[in-house]
């Protein structure tokens, strides 16, 4: 299959999974907005994210290696599995103590016991299903996306709805969730047969540790850029703005979710054709179109940041609105600058990738206590927005080691001009705002129409020839 062809249709298949299902909880947002207070969200989207903080510190990013070398031909993909399933259990033990110490905590002290679980079901799941990608298992690893997600709304229907079990239900239905993911994979993709139980090789093992070791502080201080805000906000000003910056994040998610059905489909792309000649111009071809449907995307959402945001939150949390046309922004930048990494991931050089991460990281908490208190929850978001376009500038200088790449510079100027001019007329609320909006979307569809129609054209042609 051709190049494109297989990137495309693995996009698609990404997609059908991610969208079919993501869609079905984000368009659960009005449910935990009715049922959770500002003060309750807040502090359940702290749980799940200082979960997400603990996955790789604990079990050391071991996921990450298990897909890179999965999709590694020269290695045998027992050795894989069973390296990343004992380093996963080896976790488990190790944190069981440590799990104590949330009871110290006032906020998250009664739900030490479901935090430990959430990490260790997560854990597992992240490990079977990179496993399952990697070894091109692509529609197994999307039908999970649509099993997992569609049994977490079913588990939060019936424990958050059905029971009132609040936060703790939302927790417990995603555990549920992820063990469940667990046992389909095993089942369904017969994983059980690609466990080593005479011994693997300590070679790889070292391998595999080396490789994702600079992964953790990298996952770490993503993280940093990702949620520190929301701790801060919330120690400035209190879990009720917590929760409301906390709902400004799910509109700005649709772009997160675009993103990520690519960069899965990406990374087996970029990973496979690394050795190959010719990939800077299939790598730059593939770049161009990432901006052609992500600057529309993005400008469309921002025209239409106040009714989604009253379509989707309850009336508590419509202020959420004025904190997503910035958030919007930053996620831009945080789509590129992940692009940029799949190059570290196919060269196996870690190293800048935690580099550039740890700058954007100091740059984010730095900012974060400058702006927070001078503008709340608004100072985050512009905290935010900076610390990713500084580590975006330096993935995309640095990389230049591995690929040369041709970027269209004059028209990533244009779009980024337009939809901070869209940014600047949402958050002071210009006369005729909805005109404005209207044009600017309108300019940037126009900048990017010829690439998005090219990439079409060529893909038929390569039908075309495929067919003959």
């Amino acid at each position: 299959m051709n190049k494109y062809s297989k990137l495309l249709m693995n996009t698609i298949i990404f997609g059908i999974a991610t969208f079919s299902s993501k869609l079905m909880v984000f368009l659960l947002m009005p449910l935990y907005t009715r049922l959770l207070t500002p003060e309750d969200y807040g502090i359940m989207d702290i749980i799940v994210n200082t979960c997400n903080l603990l996955i790789p510190l604990i079990f050391v990013s071991i996921h990450e290696a298990v897909i890179r070398y999965a999709l590694d031909k020269s290695v045998r993909k027992s050795d894989v599995l069973t390296v990343g399933l004992t380093t996963c259990f080896k976790g488990f033990l190790v944190f069981l103590p440590f799990s104590f110490l949330f009871k110290l905590s006032e906020s998250l002290g009664d739900y030490t016991f479901l935090i430990y679980m959430y990490v260790v079901s997560a854990c597992l799941r992240a490990v079977c299903s990179q496993f399952t990608r990697g070894i091109g298992y692509i529609k197994l690893y999307a039908w999970d996306g649509i099993i997992a997600t569609f049994t977490v709304v079913i588990f939060n229907l019936i424990f958050m709805l059905g029971f009132k079990m609040g936060v703790k239900g939302y927790i417990l239905s995603v555990i549920l969730s992820n063990f469940i993911s667990v046992l389909f994979l095993a089942i369904t993709g017969k994983l059980g047969r690609f466990l080593n139980f005479g011994g693997t090789s300590a070679k790889l093992r070292r391998q595999m540790i080396r490789y994702s070791l600079p992964l953790i502080p990298t996952t770490i201080f993503w993280w940093v850029m990702n949620v520190s805000d929301r701790y801060i906000v919330n120690a400035f000003q209190g879990p009720y703005d917590t929760g409301i910056y906390s709902a400004a994040y799910k509109i700005p998610t649709i772009i997160t979710l675009l993103s990520a059905v690519f960069t899965q489909a990406w990374q087996l792309s970029a990973v496979s054709e690394y050795e190959n000649e010719g990939k800077e111009k299939f790598y730059s071809k593939i770049f161009g179109f990432l901006q052609a449907v992500i600057f529309p995307v993005a400008s469309g959402i921002i025209m239409l940041v106040k009714p989604f945001t009253m379509l989707l939150v309850a009336e508590s949390y419509y202020d959420a609105y004025n904190y997503t046309p910035v958030l919007i922004c930053a996620v831009i930048f945080s789509c590129f600058a992940t692009f940029y990494s799949s190059f570290y991931m196919a060269s196996k050089n870690n190293d800048m990738s935690l580099v550039t991460t740890l700058i954007g990281a100091i740059m984010n908490i730095v900012l974060n206590f400058a702006f927070i208190p001078k503008w709340g929850p608004q100072g985050a978001a512009i905290a935010t927005l900076i610390s990713y376009f500084t580590v975006f500038i330096m993935r995309a200088v640095d990389t230049k080691r591995f690929v040369k790449m041709k970027i269209d510079i004059n028209n990533m100027a244009l779009n980024f001009i337009a939809i901070g001019l869209q940014v600047t007329a949402s958050i002071l609320s210009v006369k005729n705002n909805w005109l404005v909006q209207i044009l600017l979307c309108i300019f940037v569809v126009m900048l990017n129409f010829k690439t998005l129609v090219f990439a079409l054209i060529s893909f038929i042609e390569m039908k075309k020839r495929k067919g003959k």
